[in-house]
């Protein structure tokens, strides 16, 4: 089982495989934002990495952070928990003004993973 170090809310292990966001709100606890139901379509679930950061991402995470110019945060729904990892969660419900987190992702990653490198 990979260990999540998420700062602020602490360690948990993790199933191998589960998506990050929802391992950060079902397994840690944090009010992640998740506006598009997990399906890379905005960036509200945004994280830092601290360490353990994977090589991979999917090309709907790579395209959608290009076209928003973010840079130095990755998309919790579109990565699963394979390894070690410690995060900061930087895109939570509270102080966001948002009536809730978002619809629930599915377990599984949306729309269908094509990986690529960073």
């Amino acid at each position: 089982m990979p260990t999540l170090v998420v700062e602020g809310f602490g360690e948990f292990d993790v199933p191998h495989g589960k998506r990050l966001v929802l391992a950060l709100t079902e397994n840690a606890g944090v009010d992640q934002l998740h506006a598009c139901g997990g399906n890379a379509r905005c960036t509200t679930c945004r994280v830092e990495m601290i360490a353990g950061e994977p090589p991979e991402m999917t090309t709907a995470e790579k395209a959608l952070l290009l076209a928003k110019g973010a840079s130095g945060v990755r998309l919790s729904c579109q990565m699963v928990c394979d390894r070690d990892m410690t995060i900061r969660c930087i895109s939570r419900l509270q102080g966001s003004g948002r009536a809730n987190a978002g619809n629930a992702p599915t377990a599984e990653l949306a729309p269908p993973p094509e990986w690529t490198t960073k």
